[in-house]
């Protein structure tokens, strides 16, 4: 019912039109368009907020993207230097979420509604107010960011003096050869102009409401995708507990009477569509009795597992456990991250924490570009 609700609802927004306007970054010069919208501490935000700021920076980002999560510390960073000094920070993520395909999320844990916006700013403890446009983006339209993230520079009369670019890395770990906006705050700190008023940015781009057309093509490509279940003894299952490939392998194991299990199951479809691309599989293992299968591929296909499926055909259970993890207790459902060459990076015996096997996933295979191949 919950999917049927998703899928109906993006449908809604695709049928608001397939058009977008264009949409062009606020000009050097600009007033700082007023806004007034809430953050993740649940106050809402406008510019009087800053009002006791000599210069603010307003930071348009978001969650999912990589290049945005790339440059956090290094926007924490500044704030702790550059607040003392006078000057202020805001960040506004300006995506809808209906717009962001589950492909789009594979260098990230969480997607882009408020209450992730909560659960991010935590995890890394942003030090600035962050505030959610993703619902109306009326302010983001104003705006104008070409990418997340997209740094805006305002002085005390809040005219725009810096548009662009933090700096012309996203590899967090180079250091970067042109510090844009330190360079635009020293100047200005100082009562000069920046050096350079404006640069062209690089990231991910603005999730308008108007993509959401591109969420709805995909989760219906997805449901027609085949959902098999082949047997496996307990050779195969030795196999594939040893991870002779590339990938960082994701091994659920389930059963048709196991509650737990079959709850869980969406978010084990939710991750491989999420990180399928990258160096990343899920393979689904059911121990019910042969003569269930029928029964579990029905399930599977409800709740449309498209992974690498497979049924134990072995008779010995605990042949089937001691394989698997030695320190496995045998209870349901139980999964596990392998590393390339076997070695099991996580574990849970039980119902995993979704938000928790995400970080255990994205921990191994990276949420920057830069980490790929490293």
């Amino acid at each position: 019912m919950k999917k049927t609700l998703t899928i109906l609802m993006l449908l809604f927004f695709a049928s608001l039109g397939y058009s977008q306007e264009k949409i062009v970054p606020l000009s050097i010069g600009s007033q700082a368009p007023d806004f007034n919208l809430p953050g993740i501490d649940g106050k809402n935000y406008s510019l009087k907020d800053f009002s006791n700021y000599d210069i603010l920076v307003i930071l348009f980002t978001c969650n999912h993207c990589p290049t945005a999560q790339a440059y956090e510390d290094k926007f924490i960073k500044a704030v702790n230097e550059y607040q003392p000094k006078g000057v202020g920070f805001l960040a506004i993520s300006p995506n809808d979420p209906s717009a962001i395909t589950l492909s789009e999320l594979g260098y990230t844990d969480l997607s882009d509604d408020l209450e992730d916006m909560k659960e991010r700013a935590q995890f890394k403890g942003y030090n600035f107010p962050y505030v959610y446009d993703g619902e109306i983006q009326e302010i983001s339209k104003l705006y104008g960011p070409a990418a997340t993230p997209h740094i805006f520079i305002f002085d005390k009369a809040r005219k725009l003096k810096y548009s662009g670019r933090i700096d012309n890395t996203e590899d967090p770990y180079a250091v970067p050869g042109s510090t844009d906006m330190i360079d635009a705050l020293d100047a200005l700190l100082v009562g000069k102009e920046a050096p350079i008023t404006s640069t062209k940015t690089f990231g991910c781009s603005i999730k308008w409401a108007t993509k959401s057309k591109y969420a709805v093509e995909l989760m219906q490509k997805w449901a027609q995708e085949p959902v098999t279940l082949d047997d496996a003894n307990l050779e195969s299952i030795k196999s594939l507990m040893k991870n002779d490939t590339d990938k960082f392998r994701v091994v659920n194991f389930w059963a048709t009477w196991c509650g737990p299990c079959i709850i869980e199951m969406p978010y084990l479809v939710e991750m491989n569509r999420m990180y399928r691309r990258r160096d990343f599989e899920l393979v689904i293992v059911s121990t019910d009795k042969v003569n269930k299968k029928e029964k579990a591929l029905e399930i599977l296909t409800e709740n449309e597992v498209s992974s690498q499926n497979y049924i134990f055909t072995g008779k010995d259970i605990y042949e089937l456990i001691e394989v698997v993890d030695k320190n496995w207790q045998g209870s349901l459902p139980y999964t596990a991250v392998i590393a390339p060459g076997g070695k099991i990076v996580y574990n849970v015996e039980g119902a995993f924490d979704k938000l928790e096997l995400k970080r255990a996933i994205i921990k191994q295979i990276g949420r920057y570009y830069a980490d790929d191949g490293d």
